[in-house]
């Protein structure tokens, strides 16, 4: 079986074209290599799996070619003919999208949909694709349940991801390609985005600087470990959504219908406090970190708590690595790669 993973160069396309080529699948990653963050960073990882005993086998190919592409994408499609693919790619960041709302247009809605005709046009059997938790915008109950309403996001990173999931539910409908998306839950471990709350918090610390602990630290996140984002991921591929002509509107949950479509939360689903995971890193570092309390920013929510029983009841998925455990496999990836010593 062929596979397409594209964002291969980051954080979880990286971790899924790994795993992917360990079990034996062929793999075709894509990325553009864009400057969002560190390019070297990206750079070795690709290294990484190009590297591998897998890779060696000609199971991993390289291809770099943005998701903007039209013809491109279209050419790669029709010339590979992948059995699944595994949608990764985007211009990531709630915060960033406050800024820079030009930079979420091509990556995030024109590239999804050059990915989606791809699929239409070359009989895909499945495309999963990456959702976000920050879909859940301006809800407070919790936790947030894939029947609850997302109609109010709260950042444009947001409305793209909420965009993404209206988008394939029409490829869904229209043409009857098998499209399941998940809301990812703040991925974290080794390999991660330096754009990220762990990261940068590291970064800092091993500096010798302050941190910004946003809302003065009264938040919590539903932290999910790199390992068990790979392990839902895999399950879900194999799980191929079909035709449900019973599925009603009025009376089903938004994460199915009739046409074959899914969405499905894909975290922990036990949020820890802010403090509580920087006191876990502190003691993963043996360091203490001065603190620089600030307001909540624009965007920013003040819990994310998933709810994963469809997850589990669809795949027997159900996360493993808390957050002691996953803070301290980061720091202790990101002190070899840095060449530090604790």
């Amino acid at each position: 079986m062929k596979f397409l993973v594209t964002g291969v160069a980051g954080f979880i396309g990286f971790h899924v074209a790994r795993k992917l080529c360990d079990m034996g699948y062929e793999v075709v990653g894509l990325d553009n290599l864009n400057d969002y963050y560190d390019v070297n960073l990206k750079l070795a990882r690709l290294k990484e799996l190009s590297n591998s005993a897998e890779a060696s086998k000609g199971l991993f190919r390289f291809v770099k070619l943005d998701l903007a592409d039209r013809e491109g994408i279209a050419a790669l499609f029709e010339k590979e003919q992948f059995n699944r693919v595994i949608h990764l790619a985007a211009q990531a960041g709630v915060r960033y999208s406050i800024d820079n709302p030009m930079a979420y247009s091509d990556s995030n809605l024109v590239g999804h949909l050059t990915i989606l005709e791809g699929c239409r046009h070359n009989k895909v059997e499945h495309l999963i694709y990456a959702s976000s938790s920050s879909v859940y915008g301006l809800n407070n109950k919790t936790p947030f349940s894939t029947a609850d309403s997302v109609d109010h996001p709260i950042s444009l990173y947001a409305a793209t991801k909420k965009a993404n999931e209206l988008m394939s539910h029409t490829y869904s409908h229209l043409y009857g390609i098998p499209t399941t998306g998940l809301r990812f839950f703040t991925v974290y471990g080794p390999w991660g985005r330096p754009d990220m709350a762990l990261f940068k918090f590291t970064d800092a610390i091993v500096k010798g600087k302050k941190i910004d602990v946003y809302n003065n630290g009264d938040m919590s996140r539903d932290f999910t470990y790199i390992d068990d984002i790979v392990e839902g991921i895999i399950k879900v591929q194999d799980k191929v959504p079909v035709f449900d002509e019973s599925w009603k509107v009025e009376l089903n949950s938004p994460a199915k219908s009739s046409a074959p479509y899914r969405i499905f939360n894909i975290g922990n689903g036990n949020p820890v406090k802010l403090m509580e995971f920087i006191n876990s890193l502190e003691r993963s570092l043996g360091m203490k970190v001065n603190k620089n309390f600030m307001p909540m920013q624009a965007g920013d929510v003040y819990q994310t708590y998933a709810e994963v029983e469809d997850l589990f009841s669809v795949t027997g998925h159900k996360a493993k690595v808390n957050v002691e455990h996953g803070v301290s496999k980061f720091v202790e990836w990101y002190s070899e790669f840095y060449n530090l010593t604790k």
